[in-house]
């Protein structure tokens, strides 16, 4: 348990920026005492595990738990990190390790796992659009323009989808291989990341773990660059498949080029650069066209567009899909296994806030909610 302690509070002090002192002050005890269990040299009594975690604003479980070693993580970041974003990216390791040993539990106790549809699938050394249409095929045959859903369809894959927001920089997602207990994909749901982004990142990481399925073999590894371009190229063609753009976008061939790229992002549920980036690829433009976009859209709609944001849309038919928000990028297959669980007695009240990630009072709410809407 010592080293577990160790480990935990070292990172738990850098998330918070904290100094070895200041961390001993809030805990009631000197430097030197603080440094021996932060070093795994002294196991604290209880008295002062409670104030330690009381001093870092957590819960003495979070000090004393096994961390989850996960041999099959990538995740990409900047390659510059301060301690404290060291940190926070451990911090998301463990967190997805717990989420993911929590998952597979509540799986084998309801007895309902689902197998990954795309596990007997090589796509070693194929062509990232060739991989996107393969999946589609796979996954969503009949689906001729945009993938409706694509929480509910990694789930029914066997993809284990997990949303968790995060300030870190650079931090979009990060995928879990087989051998972990997945696969597994986290998105980053923090506010300023518009729900394109984070349909696009789901489609990355599934990219990820059909063409580079023999990368999964370390801790924490980073991506390298070209690897990164192909789960781009493999996420823009599977959510806009080659043919189905090329017929929208003739379509549009009439309206105001920067309603044609509007137009096109609603119909595939993408943000406006996964289409421009299409039309580059396509050899119809040069980069500077995001530059031009950005200030043609501008011009047209008198909105500012920042770097995060999407452009908003202008009136469109009843029949066209609205503007995305966050119901249009859910996961809940880990809420509905939990249900069970509870409704059929096989875990607590309190165990299932725990794999939920609320509180006792929250979970109790959840449990009316359930009852009243049946």
């Amino acid at each position: 348990m010592a080293n577990a302690i160790a480990v935990n509070l070292r990172r738990l002090r850098k998330l918070r920026k904290l100094t070895q002192q200041e961390a001993a002050d809030r805990g009631g005890i000197s430097r030197v005492a603080y440094r021996s269990i932060e070093k795994g040299e002294a196991e604290p009594r209880a008295r002062t595990l409670d104030a330690l975690a009381g001093g870092l604003g957590v819960s003495v479980f979070d000090i004393v738990a096994e961390v989850p070693e996960l041999k099959s993580l990538r995740f990409r970041s900047l390659k510059s990190l301060s301690s404290q974003e060291k940190a926070e990216r451990e911090q998301i390791a463990v967190d997805v390790g717990v989420w993911l040993q929590d998952f597979n539990e509540i799986e084998e106790i309801v007895g309902d796992r689902v197998a990954y549809r795309l596990g007997g699938s090589d796509f070693t050394g194929a062509k990232p659009e060739v991989a996107a249409a393969a999946a589609r095929d796979s996954l969503v045959p009949e689906c001729k323009v945009c993938v409706p859903d694509v929480c509910d369809l990694l789930e029914h894959a066997g993809v284990k989808v997990h949303l968790r927001p995060s300030t870190m920089r650079g931090f979009f997602g990060l995928s879990v291989g087989a051998q972990d207990g997945g696969p597994a994909i986290a998105v980053n749901i923090e506010d300023e990341i518009p729900v394109e982004r984070r349909i696009f990142t789901a489609a990355h990481e599934l990219g990820h773990l059909l063409l580079h399925v023999n990368s999964y073999v370390s801790d924490l590894t980073d991506e390298d660059d070209a690897q990164e371009h192909e789960a781009n190229a493999f996420a823009g063609h599977f959510l806009m498949p080659q043919n189905a753009f090329e017929r929208v976008w003739e379509e549009n061939r009439g309206l105001h080029w920067v309603d044609s790229v509007l137009h096109t992002k609603r119909r595939f549920r993408v943000s406006y650069k996964t289409v421009l980036r299409r039309l580059i690829d396509m050899g119809a433009c040069d980069a500077s066209i995001y530059g031009k976009f950005v200030r043609s859209y501008g011009a047209r709609y008198h909105k500012r567009l920042r770097y995060k944001d999407e452009p908003e849309l202008p009136e469109t038919k009843a029949e066209e899909p609205s503007m995305l928000d966050r119901a249009d990028f859910v996961e809940d297959r880990l809420s509905r296994l939990v249900r069970i669980a509870v409704e059929e007695d096989l875990i607590s009240i309190s165990r299932a806030a725990e794999i939920l990630g609320l509180s006792l009072m929250e979970m109790r709410e959840r449990i009316r909610e359930w009852e009243a809407f049946g």
